[in-house]
């Protein structure tokens, strides 16, 4: 990076955290937060890393497109973390008894947030859940539950083993996200889902899928960087050298960041 070029602002979407065990201190109030490794792996790409606080429907203060439209014109990019399933609702189902923990207020918000960041064309990279709600954003519908819902027989989620678990990736031969790893003949990735992409959305490119062939990495075919991972590569660190890197993942991000802020700034 130039010494003249400023630090790329990132912003990181909240997980959040209801109905909270008395001893947290925080009796019948929500906390929004950024799990560390998510936030370390941003910054140590040089960038500074800013929370988007989620806004519900019955806050104090009301989701408004200026708010979201804020952010977009402000930010350089938009990192969609992990966290609860997405309501089923947001791509036209009714919840089954497979759903696990649902927000609403979340997935309303966030779906929001992506469109005004790709209305200005400012890169947006799902995480995990992340890679989900794009999807539902570009009109693609989720398997509430991939064994349950006949996807796989395969187990994509094991509790007791989380970041531990993962699974061999295939990447589509000459594709974006194979172009990024030309080294990796045998690449491997960690596994905490268990919902998946269903209906692909219209605009959408899979470049990735689990062995089971659920589909790992999406990738809209418009001109903005709009790139969804089912894995979560903040987890990909020095415990686990045998997975794919991430930082080739993020410097991608960061290299669309800087052109648009370059291509605004001129």
């Amino acid at each position: 990076m130039p010494a003249s070029a400023r630090k790329l602002l990132i912003g990181l979407s909240p997980r959040l955290m209801r109905n909270l065990p008395p001893e947290y201190g925080f009796r019948n109030k929500t906390l929004q937060y950024l799990e560390q490794s998510m936030a370390h792996w941003v910054m140590a790409s040089g960038a500074l890393v800013v929370m988007i606080p989620t806004v519900d429907a019955t806050g104090a203060v009301q989701a408004t497109d200026l708010a979201v439209r804020d952010y977009a014109s402000s930010l350089d990019g938009l990192i969609l973390q992990g966290g609860a399933d997405i309501d089923p609702q947001a791509y036209g189902e009714r919840p089954s008894e497979m759903l696990m923990t649902t927000d609403p207020d979340r997935d309303r918000f966030e779906l929001n947030l992506l469109r005004a960041f790709v209305d200005a064309g400012k890169p947006v990279l799902g995480i995990c859940r992340g890679m989900q709600l794009i999807n539902v954003a570009h009109g693609g519908s989720l398997y509430q539950d991939l064994v349950g819902g006949g996807a796989t027989r395969a187990q994509h989620y094991i509790p007791a083993q989380y970041d531990e678990h993962a699974h061999s990736l295939r990447m589509r031969e000459d594709g974006w996200l194979a172009s990024l790893y030309p080294q990796a003949a045998d690449p491997r990735v960690n596994s905490i889902h268990h919902q998946g992409v269903k209906q692909l959305g219209k605009g959408l490119d899979v470049e990735a899928w689990s062995e089971d062939g659920i589909p790992e990495c999406i990738r809209g075919s418009g001109e903005s960087f709009v790139v969804g991972v089912q894995w979560h590569p903040e987890f990909h660190d020095h415990r686990f050298p045998e997975l794919l890197p991430g930082r080739p993942l993020l410097m991608s991000f960061m290299e669309a960041a800087r052109k648009r802020e370059q291509a605004l700034a001129a």
